[in-house]
C-alpha cells in the first residue's frame, strides 16, 4: 500500500509585513501553516500585540494555522506563552545535558498538557546563528527512543546535519540517520536550519520521516534585501508604498516552500 508523506511548514514572524507575506502565501495555495515566534520576536512586539496580530491575520485570510514557540530556553517564557494560548511550545535545553535537558523537558511536558498544548524539544546539536557549523553531535537513535519516553514530548527536532542561519557549502542531511530516528520513536520528528536547504533534499528528508520543517533565515534575509533595493533608488517616505514589493518577495518565497512540502510525495 502506498502513503502519501507530508510536512508542515513553520515560519518565523517578525512583524505585520513578514506575517503578511507568510499568511498570503498560505491563503492563496489554500496551505496550513506554523507561525512561530522567537523570544526576541516577543520582545521586540511585546506578547499580547504578537499573539492577537497572528490570530486576526491567520482569520482574515482565511488560514488554518497554529502559533508556535520556537527556541526558548526558559520554563517562564514558555509558561507566559501557554498563558497568552499558543498551540504549542518548545523548550530547547539541547546545550545542557542528557539528565538537565530531560528534567526541564519533564517540566514543560507536565505544564503544557493542562493548557492541552504539544511540546517540541531538541536532542543533538544544530548550530544556532553565530555557532560553529563544523562542530557536530548528530542525534542518536537510541538516545532520541529514551529522550522521547522519559519526557513524554510531541514532537523532537533532530540533528542530522542542518544548522541555522546560512550555509557556507551545500548542506548534506544524513538521510539514513534519519531513517533510524525514525524507526526508533513515534515522536514528531523536525527539522531546524530549513532555509538554503535544497528542495529535493528536504523532500527526501519528508519522505524519511520529517514532519515540520522549520523555515526563518531566509525570511528576514529576502524581505530585508528587497526592502534595501526599493531605498537604494527611491525618496519615497511613506512606508506603505516601500513595504509591499518586500511583503511580496516573502509571499513567493513562502509559497515555493509550501509547494516543496504538500502532500504529493509517494512513499512506497
Amino acid at each position: 500500500m502506498q502513503e502519501k508523506s507530508s510536512s508542515l511548514l513553520a515560519t518565523n514572524f517578525y512583524n505585520y509585513e513578514t506575517l503578511k507575506g507568510i499568511l498570503q502565501a498560505a491563503s492563496q495555495l489554500n496551505q496550513p501553516i506554523i507561525l512561530q515566534l522567537t523570544q526576541s520576536s516577543i520582545d521586540y512586539m511585546t506578547l499580547p500585540v504578537a499573539v492577537k496580530m497572528a490570530r486576526a491575520a491567520m482569520q482574515e485570510y482565511g488560514v488554518e494555522g497554529w502559533l508556535h514557540l520556537d527556541h526558548s530556553d526558559s520554563y517562564e517564557l514558555v509558561a507566559r506563552c501557554l498563558d497568552a494560548g499558543f498551540d504549542s511550545v518548545m523548550i530547547d535545553a539541547s546545550e545542557k545535558s542528557m539528565n538537565e535537558n530531560i528534567a526541564i523537558t519533564q517540566r514543560v511536558v507536565k505544564l503544557a498538557k493542562n493548557y492541552g498544548a504539544n511540546v517540541e524539544a531538541e536532542l543533538g546539536y544544530v548550530a544556532k546563528l553565530g555557532q560553529s557549523k563544523e562542530k557536530t553531535g548528530f542525534t542518536e537513535p537510541d538516545e532520541a527512543r529514551y529522550f522521547v519516553n522519559e519526557t513524554g514530548i510531541d514532537a523532537l527536532a533532530v540533528a542530522i546535519g542542518s544548522a541555522h542561519g546560512f550555509y557556507t557549502m551545500e548542506p548534506k542531511l544524513d538521510l539514513e540517520r534519519l531513517e533510524q530516528i525514525h524507526a526508533a520513536t513515534n515522536a514528531a520528528l523536525v527539522l531546524h536550519g530549513g532555509s538554503g536547504i535544497a528542495g529535493y533534499m528536504l523532500q527526501e528528508a519528508i519522505q524519511r520521516g520529517i514532519v515540520k520543517i522549520n523555515l526563518a533565515t531566509e525570511i528576514k534575509n529576502i524581505f530585508m534585501n528587497q526592502l534595501k533595493e526599493n531605498l537604494s533608488d527611491s525618496n519615497e517616505i511613506d512606508l506603505r508604498k516601500i513595504f509591499p514589493p518586500a511583503i511580496l518577495a516573502v509571499k513567493e518565497l513562502v509559497k515555493e516552500k509550501l509547494e516543496i512540502v504538500k502532500n504529493e510525495l509517494i512513499q512506497e
